[in-house]
Parts: C-alpha cells; sequence; structure tokens
C-alpha cells in the first residue's frame, strides 16, 4: 500500500482525524493528528469536542504505526506524531466548516484577476482575513469568503486619533477547487484563538526512533 493510505488506515482506525504527512531530511516521517469533528455534534461527539490530543494519544498512534509500516516495508529512520500545531492546515470542506470564524491564511492557485474587487491587487494570491460562508444563490454549490482590513497595526500605547475613519472591510470568495492552501494563521494569544475548535494543547509531539 501507499504511505498515505497505510498512515490514513492506521490513524482513522484508531477513533483519530489525519491531518497532516510530510517527510523531511534525514528520514523524518512527521504525522499529525487530530480527535474527529462533526457539523452536527451527537451527545457522544459532544465529549470529544471537549479533549484534545495528549501524549498519551500520541503514543498510542506512533505504537500502531510502527507496526503497519514495518509490515509493509516503509523505510524510514524517525517517526514522530503529534497534535495541530497554531498554523494548522485546512484540507477540506469538513475543516473549513469546523474553523469558520477563525483567522486563516489562504493562498489560491491562480491571482484573482478580474474578481478582485476594491482595492484588492488583480495579480494577488494569498490573503489573511476571517473565514466566512459566502451566501449561496439558487441552491449553487458552496463557497467561502474571507473578509479583512488592511488598516495598519496599532503600536503599544500608541495613540489612535477619533477622526481617522477606519479602513474598509475587504471580501473576497472562493471556492475550494481555487484553493492552493489554507491553513490557520499563527495568531499566538494568551487569551486563546477564540474560535470554535481551538486547541489549546498545540504541538505535542512524541518522537520514535528506529
Amino acid at each position: 500500500m501507499a504511505l498515505q493510505q497505510i498512515v490514513e488506515l492506521t490513524v482513522t482506525g484508531l477513533g483519530y482525524d489525519l491531518v497532516e504527512i510530510e517527510r523531511s531530511a534525514g528520514g523524518l516521517l512527521r504525522i499529525t493528528i487530530d480527535l474527529p469533528w462533526k457539523l452536527e455534534l451527537s451527545e457522544a461527539a459532544a465529549v470529544i469536542a471537549d479533549r484534545f490530543v495528549t501524549v498519551e494519544d500520541c503514543e498510542k498512534v506512533t505504537r500502531q504505526l510502527q507496526f503497519a509500516l514495518e509490515v509493509d516495508a516503509v523505510e524510514y529512520q524517525r517517526l514522530e506524531v503529534s497534535s495541530p500545531g497554531i498554523d494548522r492546515p485546512l484540507r477540506d470542506q469538513k475543516d473549513f466548516e469546523r474553523f469558520v470564524g477563525a483567522v486563516v491564511d489562504v493562498t489560491l492557485k491562480a491571482p484573482v484577476g478580474a474578481a478582485a474587487r476594491g482595492l484588492v491587487n488583480a495579480n494577488r494570491r494569498k490573503f489573511r482575513g476571517v473565514l466566512e460562508r459566502a451566501p449561496t444563490v439558487d441552491g449553487s454549490a458552496l463557497h467561502w469568503q474571507i473578509v479583512w482590513s488592511d488598516a495598519p497595526q496599532v503600536k503599544p500605547g500608541q495613540k489612535v486619533s477619533k477622526k481617522r475613519l477606519p479602513a474598509p472591510l475587504q471580501v473576497l470568495g472562493f471556492s475550494l477547487d481555487e484553493v492552493r492552501e489554507a491553513r490557520l494563521a499563527p495568531i499566538v494569544s494568551f487569551k486563546g484563538r477564540g474560535m470554535k475548535g481551538s486547541d489549546d494543547l498545540d504541538g505535542i509531539e512524541l518522537d520514535a526512533s528506529v
């Protein structure tokens, strides 16, 4: 079996969600897992939603992956299983549903071109803003949008004139087919992300060297 299939079957079989597979220099195989999420939470899913990936979860997945990779003779030097970091990737519609209201970084496959509106450069591909569902028309396919303001950041202690007009909000609509990459914006705050589905224990890692 292919590496993707081996890892996905193992991780999902243990009741986790596979977030990402990375191969790095030196034979490092890094696997990122998360707890499953459902749009319509049942009583059982609500319990899962209150948990976060722990060291014990990573240990369990590591042991099973070591066995599965050995059976299929997958070559690697070091196996690392971790929880998602603050820049967690958004891979599919389920992830986009999960993180509605979050600040995300979106990179498009092609420049916005003629679809650009307002102050958006037609050659621009990368955007950071709040993820929202875009209004649908006549039952068309689900689209998404991000909303942001290009107002300059206010430095600590800096006074802002009450007469200064706020920068206008910008809106970019897109479909998942147009996205090259999407991730949670790596914004650090002692108050937490303040969003649905945020992870308090980002970046738990467990190494298993062979």
